[in-house]
């Protein structure tokens, strides 16, 4: 054996050595000092649990040592699921669910504190309290959502699949058995019907109360339930059973038929559905006891029919709920703004911001003037059903924590909301008022909650994109059942309209709204039937939105040009730091020798062109804008690095046009001077503890800002002004709008505005009361131009 042999053979016999020990280690070996990840004890088995839920979700249990136990969401992150939906064989996690949202689960609770960065290979890695340390209760047990994709070639040999003592309710419906053709949706009263693994059941009447009715008009997206009209499907029951017998004896003996006050429609047969119905036999459920605060059927006490069951609900019907729809359905779109004006409404006390979709989004409540947020401590569906019935939607779906629609600013309000589920309002349920220790807006409340069934969705649609977040918007138009689908014309098609398409689709918020879609491949729709669309942003559907009807007015035809959509799941939101701006704010009467830059970039009211340059001055009203990006998408120009056009007097480029306007109005809102920001930076400045920086401007580097991030203008650079030269001594407003011409897509621009009481006085001004456009109530904002100020600015 060579030198050289010897030498590798003593190399591998110690590799060998390290590797029996790292074996023995995996196997779960105890060690001196026993850690999270060492201490296993014998082989992990996982499981998902709970209901209501897919096979895809539900509440993480792991059994350890032969004890099944579950996981505390403290501290649990979606790293942390996509750890465990690897272990669980799925590629990776969309989201994870707090406030045992599966239902709490038993025995032990195995990990606490958990904390993964999301690429460990087993959850034995990650960190955490140790096994078996909990100080929680099964009311926080954890659980996961998985992508519904199987990692390929993977053993499920310890995956334990759940086996329920009873079968789920995997959804429900209303199914009208009065009126014919095509009926208005959503439905609000029918058969109770849910989807079992077998197919649509109906439920058996015996025991039904209005507690149950609740549940499930909640689950439909209604805040409330009605009495039903019980005597009239007794009614038309009992002609159905007539009718059946009078069948038997006789096909050829006419079918009698429902009183004149009754009578339905042509093509209407609501005895003959009802009869239909009962030759099926399609119960599939009964003794529903529900208490009327649950968020899904599947909570309540309830009994299956089995397959050899001969006799179901003998002497009973199928169950009939009527729902009260809430403001935004009670009457057709067209008339909601007739009605808002004869029927006037007090303020509400309850919003929701930075959802991308309707019915959801953060929390936010109206308190002594000023909105404010909602701390994730204790916050459950219970808490957020009442919120959601409140708004005129249903019960919650999903009750979020950590800030998962974006942070706000302003106040934290209230914390540890406890709602029974019973209280008509959020404002009725016990909480606690906020301390500035006790939460962050890193821990702001958010809800997604139940909405009913409009069908919108289904008249819209992308092609020829390549994913199906993307494509040529096209639209259905025509009469019921003969739809033809077409184009819409690309002129001023915008981020507005863009977002309401995406949200008609589903498909969250909007990224670009595109005029020209030449490179995406062409399908068989080719006539354009939409123009002019134009949209607030805030509508549900582009049919709401303004068109020029069936006269088509089209600058540029064919279906290069036809409008198209990028759509995504998260947004940036910009929100501009408002009390920065009155504490910088004062004025300097600057040479104009020293504004040959700025004056080239347009920062100058226009009388400055005819000023004897380079004498003289102009008076500049200076702050520091700190815009920070509270979204959950980093905010990035729209025109990429290549197009940034390069300014040789500054020496730096712009990525965007114009960035942030800046106004000074008169109460009445008429604008006397104005002036503009381009982006010609736009970089981390600061961060959050926790979040690094990615854009600098330095090197011709990226710009942009990152979640959690904020980009400082000092009052001190060029064009961080307004020129007020021109301006006459009186009272105005200062106003401040960032992203003014939407040119990046954001998910809410209802807070890019900010405005400030300003008086001025010829020599001074005094700016105050400065604050997000939407921060207050409107009675505050009825007050804002009576407010006195202080005098803390000078000139300089």
């Amino acid at each position: 054996m060579s030198d050289l042999q010897f030498a590798r053979g003593q190399q591998w016999g110690l590799w060998g050595l390290l590797l029996c020990m790292l074996c023995t280690w995996c196997l779960g070996a105890p060690s001196p000092s026993p850690s999270p990840a060492a201490s296993t004890g014998s082989k992990l088995r996982f499981r998902l649990a709970g209901f209501p839920r897919k096979h895809y979700e539900g509440r993480v249990e792991i059994q350890r040592a032969g004890e099944w136990g579950t996981i505390c969401d403290d501290d649990f992150t979606l790293q942390a699921a996509h750890v465990l939906c690897r272990e669980l064989g799925f590629t990776e996690a969309t989201g994870w669910a707090h406030s045992a949202k599966y239902g709490p689960g038993t025995g032990r609770i195995w990990l606490d504190n958990l904390n993964c960065r999301g690429t460990e290979r087993s959850i034995t890695e990650c960190a955490s309290r140790g096994w078996g340390n909990s100080d929680c209760t099964h009311d926080e047990d954890a659980g996961v959502i998985c992508k519904d994709q199987r990692l390929p070639g993977f053993s499920d040999s310890n995956i334990i699949e759940v086996e329920e003592q009873h079968l789920q309710v995997e959804e429900i419906r209303l199914k009208s058995v009065v009126g014919g053709g095509r009926r208005p949706l959503p439905v609000t009263e029918g058969l109770v019907e849910v989807r079992l693994p077998g197919g649509w059941a109906q439920v058996c009447d015996h025991g039904w109360s209005a507690h149950n009715s609740r549940v499930i008009c909640g689950m439909l997206g209604f805040p409330s339930e009605r009495r039903v009209n019980a005597a009239f499907y007794r009614r038309l029951r009992k002609r159905a059973a007539k009718a059946s017998a009078q069948r038997r004896g006789s096909r050829s003996r006419p079918v009698t038929k429902l009183k004149a006050k009754h009578k339905p429609r042509a093509g209407q047969g609501p005895k003959k559905r009802l009869l239909a119905q009962r030759q099926r036999h399609s119960f599939g459920l009964h003794g529903v006891i529900c208490v009327g605060t649950e968020a899904h059927l599947s909570l309540c006490p309830l009994e299956f029919y089995r397959g050899n069951d001969t006799a179901r609900c003998p002497g009973g019907a199928p169950a009939v709920v009527s729902c009260v729809p809430g403001s935004l359905y009670a009457i057709p779109s067209g008339q909601r703004k007739k009605q808002s004006s004869t029927q006037p409404r007090g303020e509400p006390r309850l919003r929701l911001k930075g959802g991308a979709r309707l019915g959801e989004g953060r929390v936010e409540v109206l308190k002594g003037g000023e909105w404010g947020t909602v701390c994730d401590h204790k916050w459950d569906l219970l808490s957020a059903s009442v919120l959601c019935r409140e708004l005129g939607f249903g019960s919650a779906r999903e009750a979020l924590s950590g800030a998962r629609m974006g942070q706000g600013m302003g106040p934290i309000h209230l914390s540890e909301v406890r709602c029974s589920g019973r209280e008509a309002s959020l404002w009725s349920c016990p909480y606690k008022n906020i301390t500035a220790e006790d939460c962050s807006h890193a821990q702001d409340a958010a809800v997604r909650c139940n909405l009913p069934y409009t069908g919108v969705e289904t008249m819209i649609r992308l092609s020829g994109g390549r994913s199906r977040y993307e494509g040529r918007v096209e639209v259905q138009v025509g009469g019921p059942g003969s739809p033809r689908w077409g184009l819409i014309c690309g002129d001023d098609w915008g981020t507005l309209e863009a977002m309401v398409a995406c949200r008609q689709l589903g498909l969250g918020y909007a990224n670009h709204g595109l005029q020209e879609t030449w490179y995406w491949d062409s399908g068989n729709v080719t006539d354009l039937v939409l123009s002019g669309v134009r949209c607030t942003g805030s509508e549900l559907s582009l049919g709401e939105c303004a068109h020029h009807g069936t006269h088509i007015a089209c600058k540029r035809t064919g279906t290069r040009f036809a409008a198209g959509v990028i759509c995504s799941e998260t947004a940036s939101d910009l929100i501009l730091h408002s009390a920065l701006v009155q504490e910088t704010a004062y004025i300097e009467d600057r040479p104009l020798h020293m504004l040959y830059c700025a004056a080239e970039e347009n920062c100058l009211a226009r009388s400055a062109r005819a000023a004897n340059w380079p004498y003289g001055h102009r008076r500049l009203l200076r702050f520091s804008s700190q815009i920070h990006n509270l979204g959950r998408a980093d905010f990035r120009p729209k025109a990429g690095r290549h197009s940034w056009v390069w300014h040789e007097c500054h020496g730096h480029y712009h990525s965007m046009d114009i960035f942030t306007h800046y106004d000074i109005l008169t109460p009445n809102g008429t604008k006397v001077a104005e002036g503009h920001k381009a982006s010609f930076c736009l970089e981390d400045t600061e961060c959050q503890e926790d979040v690094s920086k990615r854009y600098e401007c330095a090197n011709f580097g990226e710009q942009g800002i990152t979640v959690g991030c904020w980009d400082l203008y000092r009052h001190d650079i060029d064009c961080q002004w307004i020129d007020i030269t021109d301006v006459k001594p009186g009272n105005y407003i200062l106003q401040v709008v960032i992203n003014p011409n939407y040119e990046v897509a954001e998910s809410d621009f209802t807070n890019n505005a900010m405005k400030c009481n300003c008086k001025y006085d010829g020599h001074r001004i005094w700016v105050h009361n400065c604050h997000i456009g939407d921060a207050f109530s409107e009675e505050a904002n009825r007050r804002f131009e009576r407010y006195p100020g202080q005098a803390n600015n000078q000139i300089v």
